[in-house]
């Protein structure tokens, strides 16, 4: 469409021959000015009546230099034609005939020319387009015989358009005879101009061809491809996105197309993977508790003994209220997740969020407690990029698990500090405890969902084990990292230190 919008408008050239029109009415205007001033003063006389002479009016007309595509004519005020320099420069005009098949008057479709019709009637004759003159050369002649200067186009002797002029010829005020000057080039010249812009056009058609098929081949057809690999993946039909080797090779935008898309789905297939892992860990670590109610109620039915039988309704509410705490970890651990996944980050301010939780755990601490305390104060410009709620829960899951391993009397620290490295300013948040320390073999296998092992004389079930798995999956999820280590003590640990590092956000960033 937007080819053939400039063909046809470039073709059309309706300003052009407008002003082309005019461009030559004012000169024929001047022209016959000039002859009709002339005449005037060289082929008239008023005695005994204001009267043309013939001869002296076909010797002025004969003497002038009149361009090839010019014609002036000579008429008396009665429709009498005078003189015609096409004949007296003995100028022969010659046409095209007609084909035996068509009749002179037969016509090709209406239309003046314009658009892209009639680029290609281009070099068809102007003699056979029709079009509405503004008068015939009789009226032209007997308008401008009574005074009237006439501007405008009709027909030629061959049916041809022309740019006509008639100037009355006066002696005194007396009309005594009318100067007619056409001109029957513009079709012509505007054909010529057609005929030099086929190039062009014909250049801009290639060019919007072989545009059109590059735009196909590498751009239309590989996104089609992807389209169909993505349906086959939605359809169940393929396992990974099959996309061509080509397609992923390519360094440009459908290469990172198709590399963006390979890794989304890799990253969607790992999460499938990682929901399927899931569910078979809370299948299994909710079957043991409900193994254990079903073999405590059986058993009870078969007991007598009534000490025995509250012996085994204790171990049925534990199991009931591990049960309990399984599902309500589980639940927060899927909210957390889709808390991460769907909100949006911004800068954190560390030094204001760490105090505010830490004073809410000593405000609602109870009598035999472990208490928390904030070391500070924190770095200068302690901000990081993420989400405040899933790291408020990093910190707490931090706190609940040191405080389950402190001793009554210990207590709970937390404080931050920065690091400057090659790879930039990281952010480092510590919770250490005064428990037991974590066994060396340990150290990485207590970040694994449901892993439970807890120290002597703590209550069997009183943990889900997802704690600390949570906060693995918040960190990793704001590009950090989280480990734990012990606490050097004399000869043995003196507690458990968690670390949780965050790359640090920039100023501006901050600012923002």
């Amino acid at each position: 469409m937007a080819l053939a919008i400039l063909a046809g408008g470039a073709l059309l050239l309706a300003e052009m021959r407008a002003q082309l029109i005019r461009a030559k009415a004012d000169s024929l205007l001047t022209q016959g000015e000039l002859i009709a001033s002339a005449l005037a003063d060289t082929a008239t006389k008023g005695e005994p009546e204001p009267s043309l002479q013939d001869r002296n009016a076909r010797e002025v007309l004969r003497r002038l230099m009149v361009p090839e595509a010019t014609r002036v004519r000579l008429f008396l005020p009665s429709g009498e034609l005078v003189a015609d320099t096409d004949l007296l420069s003995d100028r022969v005009i010659q046409a095209p005939l007609p084909p035996l098949t068509m009749d002179r008057e037969q016509r090709p479709i209406p239309n003046s020319g314009g658009g892209v019709p009639g680029f290609f009637r281009s070099l068809v004759p102007a003699t056979v387009l029709p079009w509405r003159p503004d008068f015939t050369l009789k009226e032209e002649v007997a308008r401008s015989a009574a005074g009237e200067r006439l501007t405008g186009q009709r027909k030629g002797d061959q049916g041809e358009r022309v740019v006509s002029v008639s100037i009355p010829v006066q002696h005194v005020q007396a009309v005594v005879a009318v100067l007619t000057l056409e001109s029957g080039d513009v079709e012509s010249i505007l054909q010529a101009e057609r005929r030099a812009m086929l190039p062009f056009i014909l250049a801009a058609a290639v060019i919007w061809f072989m545009s059109s098929l590059l735009l196909a081949l590498l751009i239309a057809e590989p996104l089609q491809t992807l389209a169909t690999v993505a349906d086959r993946l939605r359809l169940g039909q393929a396992t990974r996105l099959e996309a061509p080797p080509v397609l992923l090779e390519r360094n440009d935008e459908i290469g990172d197309l198709a590399r963006s898309l390979k890794r989304m789905v890799e990253a969607l297939l790992d999460r499938i993977d990682a929901n399927e892992r899931f569910a078979a860990d809370v299948s299994h670590e909710i079957k043991n508790p409900l193994t254990s109610i079903r073999s405590a109620v059986e058993t009870a039915r078969a007991v007598q003994d009534p000490a025995a039988r509250e012996k085994l309704l204790a171990i049925i509410a534990a199991d009931v209220g591990r049960v309990d705490r399984l599902i309500t970890d589980i639940s927060r651990a899927s909210r957390i997740e889709a808390e991460t996944a769907r909100g949006a980050p911004g800068p954190i301010d560390l030094s204001r969020m760490l105090p505010q939780i830490v004073e809410t755990y000593e405000a609602t601490r109870r009598e035999g407690e472990v208490a928390v305390h904030w070391v500070g104060p924190a770095p200068a410009h302690a901000f990081v990029i993420g989400q405040e709620a899933p790291l408020g829960q990093v910190l707490r899951n931090l706190i609940d698990n040191a405080r389950s391993f402190s001793p009554e009397e210990g207590d709970v620290s937390v404080y931050v500090r920065d690091e400057i490295r090659r790879d930039g300013r990281w952010l480092r948040i510590y919770v250490d405890d005064a428990g037991p320390g974590v066994p060396e073999d340990n150290l990485e296998t207590i970040f694994q969902r449901f892993y439970t092992e807890r120290p002597k004389g703590t209550a069997f079930g009183s943990n889900s084990g997802l704690g600390l798995s949570i906060v693995r999956q918040i960190i990793d999820a704001h590009k950090g990292r989280v480990w734990a280590e012990n606490i050097p003590g004399d000869g043995r640990p003196a507690g458990a230190r968690f670390i949780v590092e965050l790359p640090a956000a920039s100023l501006g960033m901050a600012s923002g």
